[in-house]
């Protein structure tokens, strides 16, 4: 699987990506995970648990929970353009940081707030994003097809307590059952990629 997601990646090379691309919005399951694999990634300078694809006034936990929202949780990724490439932050997004078949769910998290979607900051960076997914699905790699949205809507920052939740609970049990294994697997597949806190 690695080696063909590098493929695809290979080939999306000389798409036209803006040199000061260096935000871009990832929805995919519990933004805990998410952003604990992140701020694990060289390159990358910082990390906002938040939701997107909604309204400010439901931009909160317990709105977002009800499912009735249009939010997706997700992190705000801000990254060194010079350092590490879109191509290299939808590597890890797609391989480690979620499972990109599952639709409106993340398990054991269900529920469309658990979406994947991609949120471009850019026009350029929806159309590496497309061109991403439409190369992962010409040659399938994943047992299912890449359920993975480009949306648009803005982000909002989550409350306080869910900032670098991972990095401040480590033993949480949620975190050591579903999350731990994807830093693990983050260093195992991308080791030049990885950093530690």
């Amino acid at each position: 699987m690695k080696k063909t997601i590098f493929a695809a990646a290979a080939a999306l090379a000389a798409l036209p990506v803006p040199a000061h691309a260096d935000t871009i919005v990832l929805a995919g399951g519990c933004f805990w995970g998410m952003e604990g694999v992140f701020e694990h990634v060289k390159g990358v300078t910082n990390v906002t648990s938040g939701y997107a694809g909604g309204s400010a006034k439901d931009a909160t936990y317990d709105a977002v929970s009800t499912e009735r929202t249009g939010h997706a949780e997700a992190i705000r990724v801000t990254f060194d353009s010079s350092k590490i490439s879109l191509g290299e932050v939808l590597n890890v997004y797609f391989v480690v940081a979620h499972d990109p078949t599952q639709k409106n769910g993340q398990y054991p998290d269900e529920g469309p707030s658990y979406r994947s979607a991609i949120f471009p900051q850019t026009a350029a960076q929806r159309s590496f994003a497309e061109a991403y997914i439409n190369a992962l699905n010409a040659k399938p790699t994943y047992r299912g097809k890449i359920a993975t949205r480009i949306e648009s809507g803005s982000f909002f920052a989550a409350e306080a307590y869910h900032q670098d939740f991972m990095r401040r609970n480590p033993t949480h049990p949620y975190i050591q059952r579903w999350d731990v294994t994807k830093v693990r697997k983050l260093k195992a597949t991308f080791p030049t990629l990885y950093r530690t806190w």
